[in-house]
């Protein structure tokens, strides 16, 4: 099959890094300026869309919607809803492969002048690109001159043309990988999750920005009269305050914050450290986000990225849903009801809680089901801990998910050698079996148990050390996965082109002549590690690769170990058992909206929400060919609004 290669320049007032590409599209001024193509190793052609390209709309919409030609981009999601907008089309997505999923699933950067640096490829994105966007692409300011400059305009093209080289020299460069086809199913099915979206009670959502407003503006001015500062808001300016109250502050974070409220006794400066609690309560940002990204239809697209993350998970955009503040509430209909009315007293009257809070806790329920519709939102129960206990072998633990599923009491039983049944729900063992189970199964140890929030649960520092030598000496078959996983990658990268295997389900290779480790899971698809390494690091032998450090943004060499990987493993797995659910849930004719984590929204017609539940939790407990044996169990419930059950 023929190969087209892609690349455009658009136009469009909204900003599109705040506001997503579907609202981006939605503009009315939303335009294609320039569209450069080639066909396999072809010379590179470019369409002017803003000088007499127009001509070519009929020669191009060929070319995009025949089955002859296999289209392909970096990040295709934008261009193709950029030339189904343009055009009016509806182009089938599985004709399309997006270069930048390749280069992820192969481990390299999702940043196409990052990946073709790092791949040492000759062509390489072109240095003013950025400034020409500035120029042709984003609306000009009040004080810039509108004036067309004809040699930037071709500079501008040329720019366009050179990211067709730079992609068509990455993808040549990894030609020796292909996606998988039901990863390209599952594209094309992520593309039309979000292509669809889900709506927003954007009645809901201003009421909630102004409240929030002037709430804050409230406590603003009660900070002010307490403390004389015109912005109280300032750490700076607060430190320097709480300085003259004979209060030494190193900043004010919100522990320290809660810390310094404990050891003083001053009514004044309490006040003012809860004032500055409740500020920094950015209770708003989220519903901003969704007064910027929603479309015409008030629905909010593009809610994920696919293969946004090492694992092949998706990755949160936008509003972020996978880092909403969970519900609480016992009456979040009335809670939202009342914002409705932006009636900050009658809020206040209500609930004992701050406004801020109260808005947090409403963040969810902003999204909602449409007139006559209805969500049915499912979820896999545990199911990193399932996915972990079955690729070890641990028998106990297996044998709790095929039955009862309690698996923080069975762990606080096994531990602490006592009957599973007098281990309450708000019992000190339940709460240490359950932090040994959040923390402990990627080799975690006494600092996982306290970044895991083990002193807010009461549990003692000296108690800790104690819990992690219990669990891991009832888990001996976890605690061997760990070691197994780095013995095998350590062998695969000092043996390339053998392959190893562990427990028939996971086989790892390596091969010098694409710079990759992989790590091949039950369903087929692989983890890739590039350029790995076992040698000395840090002082130590360690294993390594070339990664994104999450925290500079710049590709480095990253330090790994065998609960690490194995972390990567149990997470990429259970990746898997959610992607295939998925497809099978759309194949039965049901609407996914959205989905986080382990949880799919799924938008079906209200009269039929009891079968549709039904149905899903029947496609969940389905066994996957791949894994008959792994013990996957769903929960489901119906809403008119989303939230946690």
């Amino acid at each position: 099959m023929n190969k087209l290669t892609i690349d455009i320049e658009t136009y469009s007032s909204v900003d599109l890094t705040t506001a997503g590409v579907h609202r981006y599209v939605d503009s009315e001024d939303f335009k294609i300026l320039l569209l450069a193509f080639a066909v396999n190793n072809e010379p590179i052609k470019i369409i002017d869309f803003e000088h007499s390209g127009s001509g070519f709309n009929d020669f191009i919409i060929n070319l995009l919607t025949s089955p002859y030609y296999l289209k392909t981009s970096w990040n295709a999601v934008f261009e193709i809803t950029c030339l189904n907008k343009f055009f009016d089309l509806n182009l089938d997505v599985m004709q399309w492969e997006c270069d930048m999923v390749k280069a992820a699933m192969c481990g390299l950067p999702l940043s196409l002048s990052q990946c073709a640096e790092v791949l040492g490829v000759e062509q390489q994105k072109m240095k003013a690109g950025k400034s020409l966007i500035e120029e042709f692409c984003k609306p000009k300011k009040k004080n810039q001159r509108a004036l067309f400059d004809q040699d930037k305009w071709e500079l501008f093209k040329d720019y366009c043309k050179q990211d067709v080289e730079v992609e068509r020299a990455i993808s040549n460069k990894l030609s020796y990988y292909s996606i998988p086809q039901s990863e390209r199913e599952l594209f094309a099915l992520d593309y039309k999750i979000n292509a669809m979206g889900v709506m927003l009670d954007m009645d809901l959502v201003n009421s909630a920005v102004l409240l929030d407003e002037c709430n804050t503006e409230t406590l603003m001015q009660e900070a002010r009269e307490l403390t004389g500062l015109s912005n109280p808001n300032s750490p700076t300016a607060l430190k320097n305050w709480l300085a003259t109250q004979g209060i030494k502050a190193s900043s004010l974070t919100k522990s320290i914050v809660s810390e310094l409220k404990g050891e003083i006794n001053n009514e004044k400066v309490l006040r003012v450290l809860t004032l500055r609690q409740e500020l920094a309560k950015t209770s708003t940002a989220k519903y901003k986000a969704m007064q910027e990204s929603v479309c015409s239809d008030n629905r909010v697209k593009g809610l994920t990225q696919f293969y946004g993350t090492r694992t092949g998970r998706w990755a949160g955009r936008l509003i972020q849903v996978q880092n909403l503040p969970q519900n609480h509430l016992n009456d979040l209909t009335n809670a939202r009801d009342i914002t409705k009315l932006e009636d900050s007293e009658l809020m206040e009257l209500c609930y004992s809680e701050p406004i801020p809070f109260i808005l947090s806790q409403l963040i969810r329920t902003a999204i909602i089901a449409p007139k006559d519709k209805t969500f049915v939102i499912a979820d896999f129960s545990a199911i990193e801990a399932r996915v972990i206990a079955w690729l070890a072998g641990e028998q106990w633990r297996l044998d709790v998910f095929r039955s009862h599923g309690k698996i923080y009491e069975a762990s606080a039983a096994a531990m602490f050698g006592i009957p599973i049944d007098s281990i309450t729900k708000g019992s000190d063992y339940r709460a240490k079996g359950k932090i040994a189970e959040l923390a402990l199964g990627y080799q975690g140890g006494v600092g996982a148990l306290k970044a895991f929030g083990a002193d807010k649960m009461g549990i003692a520092e000296s108690e800790l050390e104690d819990i992690v030598y219990r669990w891991r000496a009832k888990s001996p078959n976890i605690v061997l996965l760990w070691n197994r996983i780095e013995t095998m990658v350590t062998k695969a990268i000092l043996s390339p082109g053998i392959m190893h295997t562990y427990n028939e389900v996971l086989f790892a290779t390596y091969s010098k002549k694409d710079k990759s480790l992989s790590i091949i899971l039950p369903s087929g698809r692989s983890l890739q590690y590039y350029n790995p390494a076992v040698s000395t690091y840090r002082g130590k032998n360690s294993i390594t690769y070339e990664g994104l450090n999450q925290t500079t943004r710049k590709w480095e060499t990253v330090e790994t170990y065998g609960g690490k990987l194995t972390e990567n493993v149990i997470q990429a797995i259970a990746r898997d058992c959610l992607a295939d659910t998925m497809l099978r849930i759309s194949k039965a004719g049901y609407n996914i909206v959205m989905h986080v984590h382990d949880e799919v929204v799924v938008e079906v017609e209200e009269s039929k929400s009891e079968l549709a539940m039904e149905e899903v939790l029947d496609i969940m407990k389905v066994s996957l060919e791949w894994c008959e044996d792994l013990p996957l169990k769903g929960d489901a419930f119906i809403a008119e609004y989303y939230k946690k059950d």
